[in-house]
């Protein structure tokens, strides 16, 4: 050997409690600090690691995170294998073929991976139109994202793909491996339009929110189109307007956005510009804070309010103030119904679970008079929540009696 090589250190190799053994064994992705109870030495960031049981028999392979409450984030379980380019790139074409078949051409932006719901934990690969964005959640991809890189290129040939940081990752990333948020491969400007069930619409692919759009409620969106036809409809918390256009090609009478943000009606207003049969439908936009609006503002009425709020609770925390707040929501929407009317309601916060919110949703529906649920959905298929924590999309339609 070399006298200036360095020894590749020896495989990191870990105990965990018995407890948390059973719970790998029942497919869950995510090892906490305190369920370690042993390593054979200190690990790096994104470390493969190994998790071996108390007869010393193999459990799991995994990318170990001395810097996370979640210590070591599960890729495989069962009898040992190497994490070559072969794993990774029969890893991708897995994700890809769970999504055969669930768009043609008039649909080109949705998710490629999922991350541990895709066995590719920590990490989120959007696709809008040729433009992949690459989301890290953890930083067990930094020091491997060359790699990883080279397989997206391989498998899915982007015209360009786009880096975005969790931002607990953002300084560690720029401090040790140079990385930051950016067009990291190819070339591509900031807003991307793509189509979604036929309808055009930009994704702030660089700047904008998550990966740039919400590509979560694409289901929802069409659930709305169906229910908006000759109907006044108020889309709160509007972002850059998706259930507006599709209520607006569902045949709705009228359409107003309510949002805070100046950029998002903005946005809404290019998206209406790049469907030029939307303007048959009036459209009117209201800056201001949807909570306060709703509960107090002018008293006008609509036959279906749409109401999807950003996530309200980010920690668990925030869970019983969340749902305080939705079923608020809920009740300021219900009241500003007319006979008949339906209200969407939509949660994206994963510390509040389905009964908590749809129970807040039907408290609030109670104060307000006899209601009808239409439907409830959880997940689109290409958003797939094969655990707990994964499990953030609820989403309910209720008609208020006539």
């Amino acid at each position: 050997m070399n006298p200036t090589d360095t020894p590749r250190p020896s495989l990191l190799r870990i105990r965990v409690t018995a407890k948390t053994e059973g719970i790998i064994r029942k497919g869950h992705p995510w090892v906490y600090s305190d369920s370690i109870a042993y390593l054979t030495r200190e690990g790096d960031i994104g470390e493969l690691a190994a998790i071996y049981d108390k007869n010393d028999k193999f459990l799991a392979l995994g990318l170990f995170d001395p810097l996370s409450p979640i210590r070591f984030r599960v890729l495989h379980t069962g009898k040992p294998v190497r994490a070559d380019r072969d794993f990774w790139i029969n890893r991708l074409r897995a994700a890809k073929a769970t999504r055969s078949g669930l768009f043609d051409e008039r649909t080109n932006a949705h998710r490629w991976i999922s991350g541990e719901n895709d066995g590719v934990p920590g990490l989120v690969l959007d696709r809008y139109d040729s433009v992949l964005v690459l989301k890290l959640y953890s930083a067990v991809w930094l020091p491997r994202l060359t790699e990883f890189l080279e397989y997206l290129q391989a498998e899915f040939a982007p015209t360009a793909i786009v880096l975005r940081l969790s931002r607990n990752i953002q300084d560690i990333a720029l401090s040790r491996w140079g990385v930051a948020e950016g067009c990291i491969a190819g070339a591509t400007e900031n807003l991307v339009v793509f189509r979604e069930n036929g309808i055009l619409m930009e994704a702030e692919v660089i700047k904008g929110q998550k990966t740039g759009f919400y590509l979560d409620q694409r289901d929802n969106r069409s659930r709305v189109e169906q229910l908006a036809k000759g109907r006044d409809v108020l889309n709160a918390f509007s972002f850059s307007g998706g259930f507006s256009l599709y209520a607006a090609r569902g045949g709705a009478r009228s359409i107003t956005d309510l949002d805070i943000s100046k950029h998002a009606l903005d946005s809404a207003a290019r998206n209406y510009a790049l469907n030029p049969w939307a303007a048959a439908t009036p459209h009117e936009t209201i800056q201001a804070d949807a909570f306060e609006w709703l509960a107090n503002g002018p008293k006008r009425s609509f036959d279906l309010i749409v109401c999807d709020p950003p996530s309200m609770a980010k920690r668990e925390t925030d869970r019983a103030g969340a749902i305080r707040a939705y079923h608020s929501l809920a009740d300021a929407c219900l009241r500003r119904l007319r006979p008949g009317g339906i209200l969407v309601a939509a949660s994206c916060s994963a510390h509040v679970n389905d009964g908590e919110f749809f129970g807040a949703v039907m408290d609030a529906a109670a104060k307000n008079g006899p209601v009808t649920e239409l439907w409830s959905a959880d997940h689109a298929p290409d958003h797939p929540a094969t655990f707990p924590e994964a499990k953030y999309l609820k989403c309910v339609a209720l008609r208020l009696s006539a």
